[in-house]
């Protein structure tokens, strides 16, 4: 076999969504912190695009570069890819990197608990895992100080009306929407229609309410919509359905760890939710996440919540990618019958 570039990844998934982790082959890119690391990898497109796209990729994935970290204080980092951003924070890839890390020796593991600490474009997040006979079994995440950022705000969404939304910043920037009144409900038969609907909300939601980070003013958009199901409390603990529609056109297997924070932060932001209690988000494919709101701080002139996120990982495999110099593709191919509207 003949390669220009050989590319070496665990594969990984969280609680269903996959987040491969490329572990050797790439050079860390350029920039003085990891957020211009971040920005490189973004506009380059070369790495994305050779990872996630046919054949070597599918809509379905995600993917995590592990690069030396800038901050003294973190044990690694990761850049995160997804098919159409390269965000500052992702909960289900963090939970796929950490279980990479342990599970495959690159960190010690020390049972029953492992801390480490991991920096990610947005920051730094804290990690425990609890591990047993060789395998982190659940990993806890502290994520990135999360805040409601416009509450019952009125959007007009094409072939839909209309509609009622939130918008919030939990690692990343939602749109948030209740399935009922958009003539949805989260199930599995659904996913197309929640996929499209979703895409057709987050677009409109960008022309019409824009979004500000106000301690990171390059992050300018809303990323995903959260499809947010209907609380209900047990035993104490808050749960609920949850889908998330994700660019070009998917939905989340996982309940989405950013989506978990970004909903506390709008419950707590609405007295609905309270310091040291619990979420648990139910997936279309009805994995779990946990969520519980560890502190309060603020984030610019935003009240936020320090959440915290829980959920399983695995190791599915271990890859080569090779690129032959005589394809035809080397950066791949995207078609519509898979990669949505």
């Amino acid at each position: 076999m003949r390669s220009s570039k050989t590319i070496h990844v665990i594969s990984a998934h969280a609680e269903g969504e996959v987040g491969d982790v490329i572990v050797g082959g790439v050079a860390p890119p350029p920039g003085e912190t990891l957020w211009e690391q971040r920005n490189w990898i973004a506009r380059d497109g070369r790495l994305r695009n050779f990872m996630l796209n046919e054949p070597r990729g599918g809509v379905f994935r995600h993917v995590n570069l592990l690069v030396p970290p800038k901050d003294p204080r973190a044990d690694a980092a990761f850049i995160i890819m997804e098919p159409e951003d390269t965000p500052p924070m992702s909960g289900s890839n963090s939970i796929c990197v950490s279980t990479v890390l342990l599970d495959s020796g690159l960190v010690e593991m020390v049972e029953p608990v492992t801390e480490l600490v991991l920096e990610a474009p947005g920051g730094l997040v804290h990690v425990r895992a609890e591990c047993r006979n060789g395998k982190a079994e659940r990993i806890f995440v502290r994520n990135l100080p999360s805040f409601a950022a416009q509450l019952d705000v009125a959007l007009d969404v094409p072939g839909v009306g209309r509609v009622t939304v939130d918008t919030a910043f939990g690692g990343d920037s939602f749109v948030v929407v209740r399935p009922q009144d958009v003539g949805v409900e989260i199930a599995r038969d659904r996913a197309r229609d929640l996929a499209e609907m979703g895409i057709a909300i987050t677009n409109a939601a960008n022309a019409q309410l824009g979004f500000h980070h106000p301690e990171n003013p390059e992050w300018r958009h809303i990323s995903f919509c959260l499809f947010a199901g209907e609380i209900e409390r047990r035993d104490g603990v808050l749960r609920a359905a949850s889908a998330v529609a994700i660019q070009p056109g998917k939905i989340d297997r996982s309940p989405t760890g950013t989506a978990v924070s970004a909903r506390m932060a709008i419950l707590h932001a609405r007295g609905e939710m309270a310091e040291g209690e619990q979420f648990v988000a139910i997936s279309i494919i009805g994995s779990e996440f946990s969520g519980r709101i560890a502190g309060l701080t603020s984030v610019g002139d935003h009240p936020a919540i320090l959440p915290e996120i829980s959920g399983r990982g695995w190791i599915t495999g271990i890859h080569q990618h090779m690129l032959d110099p005589d394809d035809p593709w080397p950066e791949g191919y995207r078609l519509r019958d898979t990669w949505g509207v």
